[in-house]
């Protein structure tokens, strides 16, 4: 049901020519460790002044937009949150602004599902978004990532996490992200 899903969602908002990736949950299975997971998280390559196309999106899959007041809740979070009501799959499309956002778009990697060409963040961006995250289970998920992904960019990821942490003074991003390669390190050392 998921793929069957994420090969509409991926034809309709390429027809739309609306940029986006996969991030979290269903990311994390394609480059981490196998979890469960309820929702599809879409990074959209544009601002919330696309928000009527995105409504004709949501309309043709079909998925039922969750917000009463569908204006003012995208303005507030950046965020349209829909549901598709055949599966109970949750949809959170996520609306970006960020030079940062906009070029891991452009580093997605397409993997086939359903005969389409499906952009998933790369195993990169998706550590970075996990990271900014933060919560105990994206901080597991860049463990799983990081294990699974030994041609990962390490350089990449830093630098990023660098500016964020100087764009919003007394972030630690970066140091979180080498405490946990630090701890991936120290585990494969033990064979564990």
């Amino acid at each position: 049901m998921f793929e069957e899903l994420l090969t509409k969602l991926g034809k309709t908002l390429k027809r739309y020519h609306i940029p986006y990736m996969i991030i979290g949950g269903q990311a994390v299975l394609l480059y981490g460790d196998p979890r469960l997971t309820k929702d599809i998280d879409i990074t959209l390559g544009t601002g919330t002044e696309a928000l009527d196309e995105l409504l004709k999106v949501i309309k043709e899959i079909p998925l039922q937009p969750i917000p009463e007041n569908i204006i003012d809740f995208v303005n507030r979070t950046m965020v349209l949150p829909a549901i598709h009501k055949e599966t109970g799959i949750r949809v959170d499309f996520i609306f970006s602004f960020t030079p940062y956002e906009h070029q891991a778009i452009e580093r997605a990697v397409k993997v086939s599902i359903g005969n389409e060409g499906i952009a998933f963040a790369s195993p990169e961006d998706l550590v970075i978004h996990k990271i900014f995250s933060g919560r105990p289970r994206d901080l597991e998920d860049v463990k799983g990532v990081l294990l699974k992904n030994s041609r990962i960019d390490i350089n990449y990821i830093e630098k990023w996490l660098r500016e964020f942490d100087c764009a919003l003074q007394g972030e630690n991003f970066l140091d979180k992200f080498r405490r946990l390669l630090q701890e991936v390190k120290d585990s494969c050392s033990r064979g564990i």
